[in-house]
C-alpha cells in the first residue's frame, strides 16, 4: 500500500482507476421500475379488492419481489466478473434442476393446465423459465469467450457442439413446461448471441427447416395455440373467449387519445380487461396517459437500450460484453414483443412487460440482469491482477478469457 490517497487500503488497483456505474442506464432502470409500480398501483386496485379485499395487494407483493430483485442486482453488480464465471456451472445445474422440479406435483403449482411455477413461502411462486433467460445468456457468453482461446478447428467444433447441446436442453425444458412463447423467445435470444459472437452458422442451414417443422407441430398439438393464431388473423373470432383480452386492450388504448383519461377517472375500459395487471398492463398505461404516455415510455426505454448497448460495445471484457448485450437485448425485446401483442400486432403470448407486469419471477430476474449490466459498465476500466500476472503484465485488453475447466 503506497499512501492513503493513492490506494484504497489493501486494494491492488489505484483508486483513480475505478469507474462508476453508468448513471444513464441506472436512471433509466429506476424510472422504468418506478413507472411500473405506479402503473400497477392504479391498474390492480379493482382486482385486489375483488379477490383479496385489499386494493394494494398486488402492489405489496410486487414491492416484496422488487426488494429481492434489488438484492440480486446488487450482488451481480458488485461481484467480480471472474467469480461469476466460476459460478456458472453451479448456476446452470441449479436452474435445470428447478426446471425439472416444475413437473413434480406437490412442489410445483399448476395454472391453466400448465406446470411452470415452483411453490415458495408466503404463498409466492417462482417461474424457472424466467431465470433461464439470464442463465442462458451468461452460459453462452462464457462459451463464446472461451472458444476464442481454442486454435484447433476440430477441437473448436467439438466445443461448439457441446455448447449447442446445452442450448437445446435449455430450450427443450422450457417448451416441455408448455411455455411455448418463452421457449421461442430464448431460442431467438440464443441465436442472436451466436450471431454477434461471430460463430459460424453453417449448422443452422440444415437445422432451420427442422426447427420450423417442430414449431408448427408444437403449435398444432395445442388447440389454444391454434386459436390464438387464427384469432390474430380473424378478429371476429373468439370475441368472448381467446380474442376478448386483445379487443378490450385495443379499445382501452384507443380511448386514451392524446393526453389520456388520467388515473382519477373511471377508466371503464381498463377495468374490463381480465388480469389487466399482468401481460396487458400497457393498455392501462396508455388509457391513463394516452399518446403522451406512449412517447414517455419509449423515450425511457430508448435511453435504457442506448446506454445498455453502449456499455456492451465499450466493454473490453469479451464475456461481460456478450452477456450484457444479451441481458439488454432480452429486456428490450420482451418490452417490444409485449407491446406488439397488446396493440394487436402479434398473436397473444405469455411474454410479460419488464418492470411493469405483475410477476415476482420477472421483476427479480430483470433487476438481476440489470445488475450484471452495471457490473459490465465498470469492469472495462478495472485491471484484474489475475490477467496481468497470467499474461506477464501485457495489456489486459488483449486477454479476455479465463481458464475454466468446464462451461
Amino acid at each position: 500500500m503506497q499512501g492513503y490517497g493513492t490506494y484504497n487500503f489493501n486494494a491492488d488497483t489505484p483508486l483513480e482507476r475505478y469507474k462508476k456505474s453508468d448513471m444513464g442506464f441506472l436512471m433509466a432502470l429506476i424510472l422504468l421500475w418506478g413507472l411500473g409500480i405506479f402503473t400497477l398501483f392504479f391498474c390492480s386496485q379493482n382486482s385486489g379488492v375483488r379477490y383479496f379485499n385489499d386494493s394494494l395487494y398486488y402492489v405489496k407483493r410486487q414491492l416484496i419481489c422488487s426488494a429481492v430483485g434489488f438484492v440480486g442486482m446488487m450482488i451481480f453488480s458488485f461481484l467480480n466478473i471472474r467469480i461469476i464465471r466460476k459460478l456458472i456451472p453451479i448456476i446452470v445445474i441449479i436452474t435445470l434442476i428447478m426446471c425439472v422440479c416444475t413437473f413434480i406435483p406437490g412442489i410445483s403449482e399448476e395454472k391453466n393446465g400448465a406446470r411452470r411455477w415452483l411453490k415458495m413461502p408466503m404463498n409466492f411462486t417462482f417461474q424457472p423459465s424466467e431465470l433461464v433467460k439470464f442463465v442462458l445468456v451468461i452460459f453462452l457468453a462464457n462459451a463464446f469467450d472461451k472458444q476464442h482461446e481454442i486454435e484447433d478447428p476440430d477441437e473448436k467444433s467439438r466445443f461448439l457442439f457441446i455448447t449447442l447441446i446445452g442450448f437445446i436442453v435449455f430450450v427443450g425444458v422450457v417448451i416441455c413446461q408448455k411455455d411455448f412463447s418463452t421457449g421461442v423467445f430464448i431460442l431467438a435470444l440464443g441465436l442472436l448471441l451466436y450471431i454477434v459472437s461471430g460463430t459460424k452458422m453453417k449448422w443452422l442451414i440444415p437445422v432451420a427447416p427442422l426447427l420450423l417443422l417442430l414449431g408448427i407441430l408444437l403449435v398444432c398439438l395445442e388447440p389454444y395455440r391454434l386459436q390464438r393464431i387464427s384469432g390474430f388473423f380473424n378478429r371476429s373470432q373468439g370475441v368472448a373467449t381467446y380474442n376478448y383480452q386483445t379487443i378490450k386492450a385495443r379499445n382501452a388504448i384507443c380511448s386514451g387519445g392524446f393526453i389520456g383519461n388520467g388515473i382519477g377517472s373511471d377508466l371503464f375500459r381498463l377495468n374490463s380487461i381480465p388480469e389487466i395487471q399482468a401481460d396487458y398492463i400497457f393498455a392501462g398505461w396508455v388509457e391513463a396517459f394516452g399518446l403522451m404516455g406512449v412517447v414517455i415510455y419509449f423515450v425511457i426505454l430508448g435511453v435504457f437500450a442506448w446506454r445498455g448497448f453502449r456499455i456492451s460495445s465499450k466493454c473490453n471484457n469479451r464475456f461481460a460484453a456478450y452477456a450484457s448485450l444479451g441481458c439488454v437485448a432480452s429486456l428490450v425485446a420482451q418490452s417490444i414483443v409485449n407491446i406488439a401483442v397488446v396493440c394487436g400486432v402479434l398473436p397473444s403470448t405469455g411474454i410479460p412487460l419488464p418492470f411493469f407486469s405483475l410477476g415476482g419471477s420477472s421483476i427479480i430476474v430483470s433487476l438481476t440482469m440489470c445488475g450484471f449490466v452495471l457490473n459490465a459498465s465498470r469492469c472495462d476500466d478495472i485491471e484484474d491482477d489475475y490477467y496481468i500476472k497470467r499474461n506477464n503484465n501485457q495489456n489486459v485488453n488483449d486477454y479476455l478469457s479465463i481458464e475454466l475447466g468446464d462451461i
